[in-house]
């Protein structure tokens, strides 16, 4: 479909779809982790993400053996790395906070590609990710006030951030080279050789249940797993400009999710800078 050709209400289904199911993620963690240490919960849900890709056959698409180095780094800093970062994060802080802030994704990409990969960035594209950091400044400012476990918390998340900043750097090339799904398919399965050993030493401290348990199956293979493909799909159908809605979605359904399901409390001004961020990564991404 070209850009310019108005989309359909399948179309409009398709684009939102992902960030509802991303969006869910950091809630899907918050029950997890009633049940589950969170040493486990990065092992699990790429192993559940694995399962389902390897369902779709674009996934198992071969790759050069040239390309299994750039594969591996990826996995660390897309997956093995971040993943596991989130989980300890929401033991300080709460799903709603770590959406909100997951919302600055696209800030992180951008600084990051300036910064390491010597992209030029617009006067127009600093002004925008200027803004983007005021607001992740303001989410996090009442959460300060909670004490220095949650400031672990907050640190946390961003340096999962900064990991996506440089990983979604390094994956473009490598997935328009040898394509999205068996990319991410292999990078999955050399995340799940990282994360599992360490995730192992979690099971003495599993106290079962099962509904924890449907959460993190949930976690995996939607949103792990078969998002990503319904992403890859949109950007070829409808354009990586429309396919990038799902970004603004994810802070909003985790924020929903947080206060409406699990009776978080979040601060308005958390709100009001989930807000700035989130116009800050429209503007950044417009100038880009």
């Amino acid at each position: 479909m070209s850009s310019n050709t108005q989309p359909t209400t399948t179309d409009w289904l398709r684009l939102v779809t992902p960030g509802l199911i991303w969006g869910t993620s950091f809630f899907f963690i918050a029950e997890g982790l009633k049940a589950f240490p969170a040493i486990m919960i990065t092992p699990m849900r790429i192993a559940f993400g694995f399962a389902a890709l390897a369902c779709v056959p674009a996934s198992r698409t071969p790759v050069p053996r040239s390309a299994w180095p750039r594969i591996i780094t990826l996995a660390a800093v897309w997956m093995a790395v971040p993943l596991s970062m989130f989980p300890f994060a929401e033991e300080r802080v709460s799903s709603s906070v770590t959406g909100m802030l997951n919302g600055a994704t696209p800030l992180f990409v951008a600084t990051v590609g300036a910064l390491a990969f010597k992209k030029k960035a617009s006067r127009a594209q600093v002004n925008g990710l200027l803004v983007g950091f005021a607001g992740v400044v303001v989410i996090a400012v009442p959460t300060f006030n909670e004490g220095s476990s949650s400031i672990v918390g907050i640190a946390l998340i961003v340096a999962a951030l900064t990991c996506y900043g440089f990983s979604l750097n390094v994956a473009l090339p490598l997935q328009q080279a040898h394509g999205s799904l068996p990319v991410l398919w292999r990078a999955q399965a050399a995340a799940l050789v990282m994360t599992t050993p360490l995730g192992l030493t979690g099971i003495n401290d599993i106290d079962f249940a099962w509904s924890p348990l449907v959460m993190i199956v949930l976690l995996g293979v939607f949103g792990t797993g078969l998002a990503y493909v319904m992403t890859v799909s949109n950007a070829g159908r409808l354009g990586a400009t429309r396919a990038s809605v799902t970004t603004y979605l994810i802070p909003v359904v985790a924020l929903a999710l947080g206060a409406l399901i699990r009776n978080e409390s979040v601060e308005p001004l958390s709100i009001l800078g989930c807000a700035i961020a989130l116009v800050g990564a429209y503007l950044a991404g417009r100038s880009s």
